[in-house]
């Protein structure tokens, strides 16, 4: 299974419009409780490891990463300050997504003030952007979707230590091997030079960055996207971009393609020939003969073309026929609604025409 590069960013994302909850928390580490509600009451205690435990498993990690030849230098600095991080652990556990519709979701990361800025900088960056395109066939307003959605164009990206929040994620150990991976990528991102210690701030998940990438998808998909040999996706656009689109370049993204258009289902539609398994896929031709119309008379690609159908909110809400760029996205982070969120501000992105791609819809 491929990692996400942003484990649950859905949830930072409406985080980012809401609440600001990656706000840099003020309270010292020694103040900190270390009681953890879960989203039932239930203590961390209660439900997996006592964070009393939490410096012993600390001391595994070190010896951990000194087995996969981090420095000692490195090892030293991260793990200087390291410590529990209780409001990670509730971060984790709140699932907005359950409590909200796409419809909701939508509202929150495509304000028409943020449509009209994304824009505005797709204006302001064309030169990179075309460079970008150039290179990794990737639609700009697509990257400029995902720099909307992901931080918000660079402005909120997570002050979080990102070794104490991965350290507690790791502990916490729902997913542990997921999570020490990534506390393993990070040290290997300061051993070699990427970033200091000191920089490393991320997102109550680990994310880092205007894209929000996990420090695996850092070291696997980063690029330099302006040439002068360092890969900057804090403070350089243009890193950002290459870097996002290298990942979705690698991930399958179809040159000039779309990622799906909103349709309406027939009468007794069968539930289970939606989702996005590849045996669920069928030629749009297909699903034409099955009854599945595009809404408002929106355009379709070519019949032969492979497509999906996605009902985010299941029978009650809006439906999607999707294609193999939405496959792409769900790479990127395995939600419906962040998938479609991206695809819809993509297009409204595109809707004047202005500044638009040469290589356009398929």
């Amino acid at each position: 299974m491929k990692v996400p590069v942003l484990y649950l960013s859905l949830y930072s994302a409406l985080a980012m419009v809401s609440t600001g909850a990656c706000a840099a928390n003020t309270t010292p580490p020694a103040q900190q409780s270390t009681a953890i509600p879960s989203a039932d009451g239930e203590r961390l205690s209660q439900s997996g490891r006592d964070p009393k435990e939490f410096p012993a498993f600390v001391a595994t990690l070190r010896v951990k990463a000194r087995d996969e030849g981090i420095s000692n230098a490195t090892i030293d600095s991260a793990f200087a300050s390291i410590h529990f991080v209780d409001r990670v652990i509730r971060s984790d556990r709140n699932q907005p997504e359950q409590k909200i519709t796409l419809d909701d979701y939508l509202a929150k990361v495509m304000p028409q003030a943020r449509i009209d800025q994304a824009r505005k900088l797709r204006q302001q960056y064309r030169e990179a952007l075309a460079k970008t395109r150039d290179t990794y066939g990737v639609q700009s307003n697509y990257i400029v979707a995902l720099w909307a959605l992901e931080s918000g164009f660079g402005k909120i990206q997570g002050k979080e230590d990102i070794f104490s929040a991965l350290a507690t994620l790791a502990f916490e150990g729902r997913r542990e091997a997921f999570f020490t991976g990534e506390l393993m990528a990070a040290l290997r991102m300061v051993d070699a030079g990427h970033i200091t210690v000191a920089d490393m701030k991320s997102s109550w998940a680990g994310a880092m960055g205007q894209n929000q990438f996990m420090p695996s998808s850092y070291l696997r998909y980063g690029a330099d996207g302006d040439g002068d040999g360092k890969i900057d996706i804090w403070n350089n656009p243009q890193d950002v971009f290459a870097s996002s689109a290298r990942y979705l370049a690698k991930e399958g993204w179809q040159r000039g393609g779309r990622w799906g258009v909103e349709v309406t289902l027939p009468t007794g539609f069968d539930s289970a020939l939606a989702g996005v398994k590849a045996q669920q896929g069928k030629r749009v031709a297909a699903w034409q003969q099955l009854g599945v119309q595009p809404k408002a008379g929106a355009p379709l690609p070519d019949s032969a073309q492979q497509a999906w159908i996605v009902t985010p909110d299941d029978a009650q809400g809006r439906s999607f026929m999707v294609f193999q760029n939405f496959q792409t996205l769900m790479r990127w982070n395995r939600s419906y609604y962040f998938a479609i969120g991206v695809g819809m501000m993509a297009d409204a992105i595109d809707s004047t025409g202005e500044g638009a791609d040469s290589e356009q819809v398929k």
